[in-house]
């Protein structure tokens, strides 16, 4: 599905006189920020699921995104954005994340598993709250850098920059590999801290370990392709009614899975309306909102009975 997907990204497009220096120059290095991105945004998803042992959880919902959003406009907006400074995105997003998933796991009490409705009015009020400060950062800063930072906030794959490639996918990678070595922990976990705690597993560390790598790709992913809703939601969902919920072979089929929906999501945005190009994120949102409206129900049914 993958490799489909990454052909007909490379195949469809715009472009009325489709050149090997087209292909190779500006679908390439966009296609392959698409998977990164998409794998990036799904494997955070599918941990943060299994950690705080939520359906609901996905970084868009719970305002991880946003605080990397925020991270991203205040170098963006400072002037980090351009030339070698643009290499502190990632860095800088990477600790908006970091300090929203703190916040949100100190907060939404999710030392255990935490209720629904605790993290969902915690991510109303992150998201709310970042949202206000990247507001109040784009009128502070220089007015032409507004409507570069408006465009980001969207969520689009359209501003690629290919230096940042290589940068992204090392962060990336480290995540994952993380997320990897702790997949069977988390399912241990699955079963309560002190089953977990009996049989070996170190609960502590595992968890921050599990919210730094999140934090590590919602960062990274975050930084280049701005605000991309329900990619954690959807394609962890999707995977569990196919192969289960073993995070050995979740956490891995999600990167892949995730990569293969951002491309075509993102070859599908740019070309639906050509020449206009739409925000992949509106894309995303049309499938993920619909599903997290549904899961809401059951999960507030579930609790109920």
């Amino acid at each position: 599905m993958l490799v489909l997907a990454f052909l007909a990204s490379l195949a469809l497009g715009s472009a009325e006189n489709p050149t090997s220096e087209i292909i190779l120059q500006i679908r390439l290095p966009r296609t392959i920020l698409a998977a990164l991105v998409g794998a990036g945004l799904a494997t955070a998803g599918a941990l943060l699921q299994a950690l705080l042992q939520n359906p609901l959880a996905d970084p868009y919902v719970l305002g991880i995104s946003g605080g990397a959003a925020l991270g991203g406009v205040l170098a963006l907006a400072f002037g980090l954005g351009v030339g070698v400074g643009a290499l502190t995105v990632p860095g800088v997003a990477f600790i908006g994340a970091l300090v929203a998933t703190a916040l949100l796991y100190l907060v939404a009490g999710a030392g255990g598993r935490a209720p629904a409705h605790s993290l969902l009015l915690t991510g109303v009020v992150f998201n709310a709250f970042a949202s206000s400060l990247i507001v109040f950062a784009t009128t502070a800063s220089d007015l032409s850098r507004v409507a570069g930072v408006f465009l980001w906030l969207i969520g689009s794959i359209r501003l690629v920059d290919p230096t940042m490639i290589g940068a992204v996918a090392v962060l990336l990678l480290l995540g994952l590999s993380v997320g990897m070595y702790y997949a069977y922990p988390l399912n241990l976990l699955s079963q309560g801290d002190d089953t977990a705690a009996n049989l070996g597993v170190d609960v502590r560390r595992t968890r921050k370990r599990i919210l730094f790598a999140t934090a590590l790709m919602i960062g990274a992913s975050v930084s280049v392709s701005g605000l991309i809703g329900f990619v954690g939601l959807i394609v962890p969902h999707l995977l569990r009614l196919l192969i289960g919920s073993d995070n050995r072979l979740l956490v891995p089929a999600s990167a892949l899975l995730g990569a293969a929906f951002l491309v075509a999501t993102d070859a599908v945005a740019r070309t639906i309306l050509a020449p206009t190009e739409l925000p992949v994120g509106a894309i995303t949102a049309l499938f993920g909102g619909p599903l997290f409206l549904v899961l809401l129900r059951r999960e507030l049914a579930r609790r109920v009975t």
